[in-house]
């Protein structure tokens, strides 16, 4: 009888919870003259307040809170953010509670990744299916095969009208239920694109290729881009199916994109934009299939610290990263990939190896990893050193594989030098990778 009473007096108890949040919220919209809408598992306050002219915000004006306590409503949320300036839009999602909460800016991200996808789908029939089962798309970019032209990369991604648009649509997708073409897809937010400020692209002198063939040498690069002018290209860096191509000045680069772009060089045809500066102190650099890791910047024509002069830094405005044919969106921030840790959180102890390959951005350790799948020793380093003609250390390491005993080359060696012992390594690792990856009977 006691548990009954109490069970009856806390039902009591939430009803008048209730009943007084509803009156707040009643009060608060007649106060404001704010219009509060539900729909698609959320409210909406305001968007747009009343007497609001013009257009909405511009992107970047969101933020997003978490953590909201499940029994705090907008009669106590908007007073408090009220504080920072006039909302134009509160929506309210019910699915967090109990901690302090957390506020970031919101991603405006409109773009999802799509995997999984059939890879003799054409552009058209993706795009055509995923206005099917999806509101609100706007476009389809697809990555022809590194080496079968004809054929994608087994994946997309899918530009939306908004980030609304994309967040049901995402919603719509992820439960990995939905089938296309037989397939289940993947579903995921692609990594938002970097801005970078019309005055620093205006300095750019580097061109993003892609779309080679992976037979297209470097030499044949550069004279294809030589010939509207020749003498105009400094250098040409190529990593796989794409490739940056440096040139001693930004009005020649300019020209050039708008000649070569669309262009056919070795029966591919080519796209070509102007490369978008990194931050070489904070950005990890990504491709091995391609990964590049930070301090070998060198390999691939960007400048080192020691040089006298700062030159054009360049990656493509959207680079895929690729880890055993598996794709990920993008490499994400550091922020990003931490989560808080919170008292009575229960930590298990696990052993690397058991793992998925998708767990590691170290192709150090990738290698490692791979050596104990194949049953084999770990990979032994061995680091050499030479001087260049400026007198820089340079530094490059030898992979052994002991364990590999079938007749195989068992030690690889990179044959570009690097300024760093970390870069060393990072290369003689994604080297022998590479190489490894070339056998079939090999278990990537």
């Amino acid at each position: 009888m006691l548990e009954e009473n109490k069970a009856t007096a806390n039902g009591c108890g939430k009803i008048r919870r209730g009943i007084r949040n509803e009156a707040a919220l009643l009060a608060l919209m007649e106060k404001t003259g704010y219009n509060m809408v539900q729909e698609n598992g959320q409210r909406k306050f305001g968007g747009p307040p009343p007497g609001w002219e013009g257009p909405p915000p511009p992107r970047g004006c969101e933020v997003f809170v978490g953590k909201i306590p499940r029994d705090m409503y907008e009669d106590e949320l908007v007073p408090v953010f009220e504080r920072a300036g006039k909302i134009y839009e509160f929506r309210l999602m019910m699915e967090f509670s109990g901690k302090f909460i957390g506020v970031c800016v919101s991603l405006d991200n409109c773009r999802l990744f799509i995997g999984a996808i059939p890879k003799e789908k054409k552009k058209e029939e993706i795009l055509n299916e995923m206005k099917k089962v999806t509101e609100g798309v706007v476009d389809v970019i697809v990555y022809p095969n590194a080496t079968d032209k004809t054929k994608n990369r087994g994946f997309a991604f899918v530009e939306y009208e908004s980030h609304r648009a994309a967040a049901m649509a995402r919603r719509r997708l992820i439960p990995g239920t939905l089938q296309l073409w037989g397939h289940t897809i993947q579903v995921d937010w692609a990594d938002p694109e970097k801005e970078v400020d019309a005055e620093t692209m205006q300095r750019v002198k580097v061109l993003y290729v892609r779309n080679l063939m992976i037979s297209t040498t470097e030499d044949t690069i550069k004279a294809e881009f030589n010939k509207f002018k020749p003498g105009v290209v400094e250098r040409v860096k190529k990593l796989r199916d794409y490739a940056f191509v440096h040139f001693f000045h930004r009005e020649d680069a300019v020209a050039a994109m708008s000649v070569m772009n669309g262009k056919c060089i070795d029966g591919a045809a080519i796209e070509v934009t102007l490369a978008k500066p990194v931050n070489r102190e904070s950005t990890w650099k990504h491709h091995f299939n391609g990964q590049i890791s930070p301090g070998s910047e060198n390999l691939l024509g960007f400048p080192n610290k020691e040089d006298g002069h700062q030159k054009s830094l360049g990656k493509p405005a959207s680079l895929p990263v690729h880890i055993n044919g598996q794709h990920s969106p993008g490499p994400p921030e550091v922020e990003r990939c931490t989560y808080p840790f919170f008292p009575g959180i229960k930590l298990t102890p696990i052993s690397m190896y058991s793992l998925k390959s998708s767990h590691f951005s170290s192709a150090a350790m990738h290698l490692d990893y791979f050596c104990n799948k194949n049953n084999w020793t770990p990979p032994e380093y061995y680091l050499y050193s030479t001087t260049s003609q400026d007198g820089k250390v340079l530094l490059v390491y030898k992979v052994l594989i002991p364990s590999i005993a079938d007749g195989s080359q068992n030690y690889f060696m990179p044959d570009k030098l690097c300024t760093t012992v970390e870069g060393a390594k990072e290369l003689a690792a994604q080297f022998t990778l590479l190489h490894l990856g070339k056998h079939k009977h090999f278990q990537l």
